[in-house]
């Protein structure tokens, strides 16, 4: 069977934007097993992420008007909002009693899991290009985005002050966004 032809991200953006349901099941096909991965690396649990991932894909049904191509890629927004969406469902009152968050500790001193085993997002080259970034950018790009942690604790728990977190982040940001625009 010929897998059928790549689509372009404008196109695909279009087609959402007028409420396709092949695009979404495109866009799903596209990008769930690599946003299932970072749920999965932020809530610790197979069947919650996979519930956050549909929640996630229903925040983008609803808003991909709100979808701003100048301020970055289509994944960069979709990683966002199931981030948010995963973080969230941790902060959450209904869930506080039953989540057992990783410490900051253990989550910087000890080897990084792989997001799911079953899962390989190393295809749209996340993992590849933020390898590329200077070791002290990385650990804070990997606290805040892979763990889920708020700038705040990833402050208060590596001692460094709040405004050197922020840089790190921002500075880190504008590489991995300079990284990407060459991709292209």
């Amino acid at each position: 069977m010929k897998k059928p032809p790549p689509i372009l991200e404008d196109e695909l953006i279009t087609a959402l934007r007028v409420r396709s349901q092949k695009a979404y099941s495109v866009l799903y096909d596209m990008y769930a097993p690599a946003l299932l991965g970072i749920i999965c690396k932020i809530v610790k649990n197979s069947e919650d992420a996979e519930n956050l991932l549909q929640d996630a894909f229903v925040k983008v049904w609803k808003n991909i008007d709100r979808y701003d191509a100048s301020k970055g890629r289509l994944f960069t927004w979709l990683l966002n909002i199931a981030r948010n969406t995963a973080i969230n469902y941790l902060r959450s009152n209904r869930n506080t009693e039953f989540t057992d968050i990783q410490t900051l500790t253990n989550g910087v001193y000890t080897e990084r899991n792989t997001i799911v085993d079953a899962i390989d997002i190393s295809h749209i080259g996340v993992s590849d290009t933020v390898a590329k970034l200077d070791p002290k950018l990385r650990q804070v790009i990997d606290l805040i985005y892979f763990e889920g942690y708020t700038q705040q604790e990833v402050a208060d728990n590596l001692n460094m002050p709040l405004g050197t977190v922020k840089t790190r982040t921002r500075m880190a940001l504008q590489q991995l966004k300079n990284i990407f625009s060459d991709a292209r």
